[in-house]
């Protein structure tokens, strides 16, 4: 009986020290792209990758989706919001839009995916836009009251950007405390498919595989990494390379193969 309870009290510790080690976890999501690091919370990693796999989407370069985030990021703080500000008291959603200069209609500006295309819209008829310094682009369309204050965002745009869209590879990394509930592969299909379009997807049970390839294989399989906490993604596997969450290691050699991105969620009963 000494025995037991010895051996009780032993897994009570050892599943004690590992739930207060989790609630230490500060979860954020990384780009580091040569000498430049950026970092996000988890909500804000989020909507950057909807707005790189949008860009990628459209087939825009990089630099189209450096100049959305920077621009996101000084008018929204890179979040959905409901409410405008002294500036725009009918700005909305996460460029501060305004259905009053033609952005559209409250729910529309609301509506991330709706948002992101309306600026890339407006982005795209700039000439030369692709060459102009960030705040220059960003004020062109945005019409700020404070033109300059994009420039603060920019390390954060390019980085993101040229990693989520696949140009830097292994560049993304999310620090994660474990998932509390199973993720569903219908869901992160779903998702996917609103941001990139129709891909070739096969299910084998909680793993969805991506038929991708080159830069394309990157960028899905590093948004995948940005929204492994709402999807509670575990592991993706990637060009061989793998992201594994429990891991908190960033990206490790593997024997994941070509021409495919494998994205693997919590199974059934996690949390429970």
């Amino acid at each position: 009986m000494l025995t037991l309870a010895l051996l009780a009290g032993g897994v009570y510790t050892v599943v004690a020290f590992v739930q207060r080690s989790e609630t230490l976890v500060s979860e954020r999501c990384t780009a580091d792209v040569g000498t430049q690091h950026a970092a996000l919370a988890t909500d804000q990693a989020v909507y950057a990758s909807l707005i790189t796999a949008v860009a990628v989407r459209r087939s825009l370069p990089p630099r189209a989706a450096s100049i959305a985030l920077a621009t996101a990021m000084q008018e929204s703080k890179l979040r959905n919001i409901g409410h405008g500000d002294s500036a725009g008291p009918d700005s909305r959603g996460l460029f501060q839009q305004r259905p009053s200069q033609g952005w559209g209609t409250k729910a529309q500006v609301m509506d991330p995916y709706y948002a992101t295309n309306a600026f890339y819209d407006a982005l795209v008829k700039i000439p030369g836009y692709e060459s102009l310094e960030i705040t220059d682009a960003a004020q062109r369309v945005q019409r700020s009251a404070f033109p300059h204050a994009y420039t603060q965002h920019e390390v954060m745009g390019r980085s993101f950007a040229s990693a989520l869209s696949g140009q830097t590879p292994e560049a993304v990394q999310c620090i994660l405390r474990a998932p509390q509930e199973s993720g569903a592969p219908d869901i992160v299909e779903t998702e996917l498919v609103q941001a990139y379009g129709a891909l070739a997807i096969v299910t084998e049970g909680e793993v969805l595989v991506v038929r991708a390839s080159g830069s394309h294989a990157w960028s899905v399989a590093q948004w995948a990494v940005a929204n492994a906490k709402q999807l509670a993604v575990t592991q993706v596997d990637v060009a061989g390379r793998s992201w594994l969450r429990q891991d908190q290691a960033g990206w490790q050699v593997s024997d994941a193969a070509d021409g495919q991105v494998r994205i693997t969620v919590a199974p059934a009963g996690t949390g429970n």
